[in-house]
This record gives structure tokens, C-alpha cells and sequence, in this order.
């Protein structure tokens, strides 16, 4: 439970990854994940391994913390080191029953393995552990403001998204307290049937929609006594513009976007024995 308490949470330090535009931050989020996911070969990997560590210690959070976000899709990332590794693909090394392993299988699960990670952990450094809920939203809203032209509401989805990012820690503390609270009374979670199981779930689940609801509601009582109507007649603070510290994360999303299309077709296969 600790590790999904990060989900939402945003740590302060001030930092070169804090101070940058929200903008700016989701569009390199977003772009770092599809250089990732086309991300093949070893030595961009590592190249991409590095370039996280580096950010890491440019955000000047603690790198444990930082692997806490990893942690609720650990199993995702196992089973897909399994998957690869049982595959079968090359010379087996090793079999068992209908399984084979073999090194190519193994070191194909490890990259993807290793994929995955640095997926997730770029996307939580540039944007909820460096980054507000509410700055976040603004940061769509800015990107999504030629939707307007479509009378796509824009203001309306970056608010929902706000309010969303802001109550997931809160839910996730509820439900903590509510499991805690469950267990003084006797309820277990880890045993007994699946029935059983599933009785245990939705012991919680039940005070934790109505909760939930009652929080909607006041929220929205609240909003309402304060004229809230959209975007209609809502003012802001002028924009910050842009600094050397996005231009150089932009010219840098930008070298990697070419290093990925242009060189990595270009670089000699490794051939695993």
C-alpha cells in the first residue's frame, strides 16, 4: 500500500525537473515513452538508462523513492521477463516439461523488462512526483486549447483530470484505513477461499464508494457556492515563457527522437550465443 500511496503525490525540492514548465514536461513524458517502446537495441537502452539516472539526480529526489513508483507493476514486469525468457527463441540452454530457455529468450525479457521500467519511471519524474496536480492541468489545458476550435471542452477535461490526479492519494489513504480498521475487527485479506476473499473486498469497497460520493458531492456544493461556471469569465495569471531549461529538454527529446529513427536502424545486431 505504501508504494500505491505515491500515486498522485507530488515531492517537493527545488529543482531543474520542479521549475519546468508543465507543458513542456508532458510533452517530453509523452515523447520519452514512444522513444522507449521503439527503443530495440542494447546500446540505446543503456543510453536511455543513463539519461534516467542523470534525471533522477536532476530532480533531486531520493532514488528510492523514485523506484517506489516501479513497484505496482512488478509483477507486470516480471511476467513479461518470464514470458520472454520461456519463449523459447535461439538456442535452448535449458528445458523443462513443454519449456524451453534460452540466452536470446532471457536477454530479450531483461530489455523489456528494463523497458518497461524506465517507461514508468520517466513518466512519474516529469509528471506526478515533479509536478502539481494542478500545475498538470494546466499544462493540458494549454496543450489541448486549439480543441476549442471543435468545441471540444477543454477547460472541463483539464479540471476533471485535476480533481482526479488530487483525490487518488486521499482515496488511497481512506481505503488504508478502512482495510486497518476492518482488520481490528477480525476481517483477513491474505486467506480463506475466494469467496471469502471477495466478501473481505467488498467490506471495503462499499464505505469507500460512499465516501467517495459524499466527497463529490460537497465538492461540488462547494464550486457552485463560489460561481464556479467553467471557463466562462475565469481569469489567470499570464503564462511563464519559456526558459533555457525547456529548450534544452525539447532540443534534447528531439536528438533522441533522430537517434532512435535515424541510428539505431544503423547499428550492427548483437548476436547473443
Amino acid at each position: 500500500m505504501s508504494s500505491l500511496s505515491l500515486l498522485g503525490r507530488t515531492f517537493v525540492a527545488d529543482s531543474q525537473l520542479h521549475r519546468m514548465n508543465s507543458s513542456v514536461k508532458l510533452l517530453a513524458a509523452i515523447a520519452l515513452m514512444v522513444i522507449v517502446l521503439l527503443s530495440q537495441h542494447p546500446l540505446i537502452l543503456l543510453f536511455m538508462t543513463i539519461l534516467t539516472l542523470l534525471l533522477i539526480k536532476l530532480s533531486k529526489l531520493p532514488f528510492s523513492l523514485v523506484l517506489k513508483s516501479v513497484r505496482p507493476i512488478l509483477f507486470i514486469i516480471i511476467f513479461a521477463f518470464i514470458i520472454h525468457g520461456l519463449s523459447g527463441q535461439g538456442e535452448t540452454i535449458a528445458s523443462f516439461w513443454i519449456f524451453r530457455i534460452s540466452l536470446e529468450g532471457i536477454v530479450t525479457g531483461a530489455l523489456t523488462a528494463l523497458r518497461i521500467t524506465l517507461l514508468v519511471i520517466n513518466t512519474s519524474l516529469f509528471l506526478t512526483l515533479t509536478t502539481p496536480p494542478t500545475a498538470l492541468a494546466d499544462g493540458v489545458e494549454r496543450l489541448l486549447s486549439p480543441l476549442r476550435h471543435l468545441r471540444f471542452p477543454v477547460n472541463e477535461f483539464a479540471m476533471m483530470m485535476s480533481i482526479a490526479l488530487r483525490f487518488v492519494p486521499t482515496l488511497l489513504e481512506e481505503a488504508n484505513k478502512l482495510m486497518k480498521a476492518q482488520s481490528s475487527r477480525g476481517a483477513s485479506y491474505d486467506t480463506g477461499g475466494l469467496i471469502k476473499k471477495v466478501r473481505g473486498l467488498v467490506s471495503i469497497l462499499v464505505p469507500l464508494f460512499i465516501s467517495s460520493f459524499r466527497r463529490a458531492e460537497d465538492l461540488a456544493v462547494a464550486m457552485e457556492a463560489r460561481c464556479y461556471q467553467g471557463e466562462a469569465g475565469r481569469t489567470r495569471r499570464s503564462g511563464r515563457k519559456l526558459t533555457w531549461r525547456e529548450y534544452s529538454l525539447l532540443a534534447l527529446i528531439v536528438i533522441l527522437l533522430l537517434l532512435v529513427a535515424v541510428v539505431q536502424p544503423r547499428l550492427p545486431q548483437i548476436i547473443w550465443f
